[in-house]
């Protein structure tokens, strides 16, 4: 290449000037199995948490209150906000755009609110059990409970809905709209 071919040759790039503000909206079903992703990934540290507690208080072991992993509390709420959090977002922003635009999934919508509500149920005993100062096994129960509904309500979702929340006219109702209100703190 000669210095002239230099000077007026543009690098080519992957990116537009100037973005489509719905390029990344057009991409919630995306999101909403990578917040999926999230929610499992936190379920599962909150029972190694769990896990760790038991394995120690089968040991000789320092106190419980010098090390952090030993707070299934901690987890275990944190898990709980991050999908009650996931949830209420759906429920107030994602749920209402793609009924606006989509009727036909009242039946579908419908299905995943009951899930939302016995996970909700399912949130709140766990809770009370942290609360309570269960010991691991009881915590492992609940965890394994929330976790079955949890999986069940994620597959249908995705199977039912993903390829609806790609849609452009989507993209378009939720524009502006902040993804973590509409698909919880961990999107």
């Amino acid at each position: 290449m000669t210095d002239q071919d230099r000077e007026t040759t543009t690098p080519p790039t992957d990116r537009p000037a100037t973005p489509d503000p719905a390029a990344r909206l057009v991409a919630w079903g995306q999101e909403l199995l990578a917040v999926h992703a999230r929610l499992r990934d936190a379920l599962e540290v909150a029972r190694e948490a769990v896990a760790t507690v038991a394995t120690a208080d089968d040991a000789v072991d320092a106190p419980a209150e010098a090390d952090p992993r030993r707070l299934p509390g901690l987890y275990c709420h944190g898990f709980c906000q991050a999908l009650e959090g996931h949830h209420r977002g759906e429920d107030v922003s994602v749920f209402t755009a793609l009924l606006d635009l989509r009727p036909d999934l009242v039946d579908v919508v419908a299905e995943l609110q009951r899930d939302h509500r016995m996970l909700d149920h399912l949130l709140g005993e766990l809770s009370r059990a942290v609360d309570a100062g269960a010991g691991a096994a009881t915590l492992g129960r609940h965890l394994d409970g929330i976790d079955a509904v949890m999986e069940t309500h994620f597959r249908y979702e995705e199977k039912r809905l993903v390829d609806a929340l790609d849609e452009p006219a989507l993209a378009a109702a939720l524009s502006g709209t902040d993804r973590r209100a509409a698909l919880g703190p961990l999107a």
